[in-house]
Formats: C-alpha cells, sequence, structure tokens
C-alpha cells in the first residue's frame, strides 16, 4: 500500500510542479479537481476513462471533447498524462493528493463542499469563514454541486464532517418524533 501512495504522491507533485511552472496552479488545481469530481459522478464517463479495453486515443479523445477550450491547455495535457500512463483508475486519488499538497503547501487545509447548485463568490466566502471559525484552520474551499444534498451543504475537512444539510435535519427531525 504504501507504494501506491508514494505513486500517487508522486503523480500529485510532478503535475504540481508543471502547474506551477507553467502559472497556473490555481486554475489547474480547480479544473482537476471540478473533472476529478464529474468522474466520480458520472458512471459512463469512468468506464470510457478506465476501460483497458478502449484505446488510451479514444480516452484522450474524451477529454478533449469534454474540455475543448473550456479549460487550460495544461488541464488537459495533464489528464492526458494519468490516462496514457494507465492510471484513470486513481485520477480521484491523484487529484485529491494533487489538492492536499498545494493547499498544504499555501498551509491551508482543503474543505470539500457539497451543495445542491452551485454558489456564488459571496456565498463561497461566507462558508469558507464560516468553517474557518469553526474548525480553527485556513481552509480553501472547493465545491462540488451535488443534487442529493437537495439543501444546504456538506463538508468535508479532513477526517471532520460538517453536514448542515436540509436532508439530515429531516432526517433528525424524522427520527425524534419517531421516539416520541
Amino acid at each position: 500500500m504504501a507504494r501506491r501512495d508514494g505513486l500517487i504522491h508522486g503523480y500529485a507533485q510532478a503535475m504540481i510542479a508543471v502547474a506551477e511552472a507553467e502559472g497556473a496552479l490555481g486554475t489547474v488545481e480547480d479544473e482537476l479537481f471540478a473533472f476529478a469530481k464529474a468522474v466520480e459522478q458520472n458512471t459512463a464517463l469512468r468506464e470510457a476513462l478506465t476501460d483497458p479495453s478502449l484505446p488510451s486515443e479514444n480516452k484522450k479523445a474524451t477529454i478533449h471533447e469534454l474540455l475543448g477550450g473550456r479549460a487550460h491547455p495544461l488541464t488537459a495535457s495533464l489528464l492526458a498524462l494519468v490516462v496514457d500512463s494507465g492510471r484513470a483508475r486513481e485520477l480521484g486519488k491523484i487529484v485529491d493528493e494533487f489538492t492536499a499538497v498545494a493547499a498544504e503547501r499555501r498551509r491551508h487545509a482543503v474543505a470539500e463542499v457539497r451543495t445542491a447548485v452551485p454558489l456564488t463568490d459571496e456565498q463561497r466566502g461566507k462558508i469558507a469563514a464560516a468553517l474557518a471559525k469553526a474548525t480553527g484552520k485556513s481552509l480553501e474551499v472547493k465545491v462540488v454541486v451535488d443534487p442529493s444534498v437537495i439543501g444546504g451543504v456538506v463538508a468535508h475537512i479532513g477526517d471532520e464532517i460538517i453536514d448542515g444539510s436540509i436532508r439530515t435535519r429531516l432526517e433528525d427531525a424524522k427520527q425524534q418524533l419517531g421516539s416520541v
């Protein structure tokens, strides 16, 4: 297991070095994070990128088709590198490590915030401030739009989960009513 973690860390470190050298670390980090979460949530996309019977060229074409001119060219190149290396199954872990190492370099922790709808910059700022106050850490907020949240937010900061979702509040109320 240590070798695999080292491998994932190595990929993340190399990708960060390239993004820093190109002066695009923040942009590439955000785009890689969003792409990895899309792969995580979309079974067909995940299968298209991880199916060993499909040629690497098809997988890279899928990445190019999805990102096109909407992402930094380096983002697509780094994703293609992961696919070409046969590491598409580890993409989520590599990107998580990339995000964690980049945040660590900035002396921040990463807060993955799941919401039902996209957040404005103002909302993101308020959530970051509230989570920083609650945890006592400087945080970088990465937002994942997840319709299963219904409303509110669910934040993951390391091993800590802060669940302010409407779904959880409704389930708690249902349990309290059931025990009365």
